[in-house]
């Protein structure tokens, strides 16, 4: 009779002990999967910064060959810049010019697209440019012929794009001021001549300012309003003030600009 009994309570520990190795695998299953998809996250965020940084070597580039920035390319079209009567038709709502760049990877249409194959977004200055030695011709930045005229000494107008840490600041953003004393700025007033950036993995999700607006991700649809006012963080999640965010942004400075083509011979 003993020995049934300890037959019984050998058999009872044993599933016990099964139950506690399963639930050990599930729980390091759980684990792996989490951290894998965690580093595919890490790795699609490092791609796209590289992508991002080629692009604004590529406009440089570009400037160097041909003595000005291309403008962007316009929304349901192709990947060529699109600019009429001397101006760009999409300066702050537009992507970036791959073909016309000859920059990869591109979709079908042309566009040059991030590690989640949505298209990379690219905005640059065409408004008026201040303290020139003289009255300057304009627009300054994406005409070549304007932009030896003009000089080096000119700058953005104090109007023109600036990027912010926020969105829902107090008092609110507007043209080329980030307000709150200062402490809403991620750049200076004008110094920003093109603005390139992706609008991270949650695109498919909020494709449009309102859209965006609509979910709450307020500083995600700054960056598809068509207006000169940018976002740029760390990512957020839902929830956070300003909404979930994960857009990527690169930049070029005008001093930037100007260096990179003073030291190739473009400019003065």
């Amino acid at each position: 009779m003993a020995a049934r009994s300890v037959t019984r309570a050998q058999r009872a520990f044993t599933l016990v002990e099964m139950a506690v190795v399963l639930a050990i695998i599930g729980f390091l299953l759980l684990m792996g999967m989490y951290t894998l998809t965690a580093q595919t996250e890490q790795r699609a965020r490092e791609e796209t910064q590289r992508r991002l940084e080629q692009a604004r070597e590529a406009l440089l580039g570009y400037a160097v060959a041909n003595g000005r920035l291309p403008c962007p390319a316009a929304p349901s079209a192709t990947g060529v810049e699109s600019i009429s009567d001397g101006t760009c038709t999409n300066s702050y709502d537009g992507f970036l010019p791959a073909v016309t760049l000859g920059f990869e990877p591109v979709d079908s249409s042309g566009y040059a697209l991030d590690a989640w194959n949505n298209p990379i977004r690219y905005a640059v200055a065409t408004q008026d440019v201040v303290g020139c030695a003289a009255t300057p011709t304009q627009p300054h930045f994406i005409n070549k012929s304007n932009l030896k005229q003009n000089g080096i000494s000119c700058l953005p107008s104090s109007t023109e794009m600036i990027i912010c840490k926020s969105s829902v600041a107090s008092p609110a953003p507007t043209a080329g001021n980030c307000q709150g004393g200062g402490t809403n700025s991620v750049t200076n007033q004008a110094v920003l001549v093109a603005i390139v950036f992706s609008t991270g993995k949650n695109f498919a999700l909020a494709p449009t300012a309102a859209r965006a607006t609509a979910l709450g991700n307020a500083d995600e649809a700054d960056n598809l309003d068509g207006d000169r006012i940018f976002i740029s963080h760390t990512p957020s999640p839902s929830g956070a003030t300003g909404g979930e965010y994960d857009d990527m942004m690169v930049w070029i400075s005008v001093g930037q600009f100007y260096g990179r083509l003073v030291t190739a011979g473009v400019l003065p």
